[in-house]
């Protein structure tokens, strides 16, 4: 059966993108893109919720080529909405419906892994239905003060395991848990 990843981003404080959905505080350097390409190529599927995939697809197919726009545009890509009438970008498919009977199917197809990236409210929906088997925190040492929870909604305990680290040069950790 197939992983189901979650990779984000995450300020010291805890917030996934600052105000105005700005990522300006995250540390972009060759490192973090040998991360992102390694995962990229680990997957074969990419999820995502509304907003992030609208985010993605008004960035992705217009980036210059290299080795992270090639797989992001190539990668199967499903976004999950209720209100999204179209997906557009290459490789796309828009699903609605039961969502954890959706994400169980996708689970059982044969493949390489998947991966949720953004997308915090999907993210922390799977997340409390039992469905994400790691989750890998790139946490950034910087405080930003206000804006979107990495976690949202949250209305149990739920344990994950450290299974490893991973120190950048930049102060970056990633860090990597498994569901207990």
């Amino acid at each position: 059966m197939r992983k189901l990843i979650v990779s984000n981003v995450m300020s010291l404080d805890g917030f996934l993108e600052g105000t105005d959905k700005r990522l300006d505080w995250f540390v972009l350097d060759e490192e973090f893109f040998d991360y992102v390409s390694d995962m990229l190529h680990s997957v074969d599927t990419i999820l995502f919720g509304r907003a992030t995939y609208q985010h993605m697809a008004a960035y992705w197919p217009f980036a210059p080529a290299d080795r992270i726009a090639d797989k992001m545009n190539s990668l199967a890509k499903i976004v999950f909405s209720r209100t999204l009438q179209m997906a557009e970008w290459n490789n796309s498919t828009l699903l609605k419906g039961d969502l954890a009977k959706q994400i169980s199917k996708l689970k059982q197809k044969s493949g390489k892994d998947i991966v949720i990236l953004g997308s915090a409210t999907l993210a922390s929906s799977l997340l409390q239905l039992g469905l994400i088997d790691e989750y890998r925190v790139i946490l950034t040492p910087v405080l930003i003060g206000a804006g979107t929870p990495l976690f949202k909604n949250i209305n149990q305990r739920i344990t994950l395991k450290l299974e490893r680290t991973k120190v950048l040069h930049s102060g970056v950790v990633v860090l990597y848990y498994q569901m207990e």
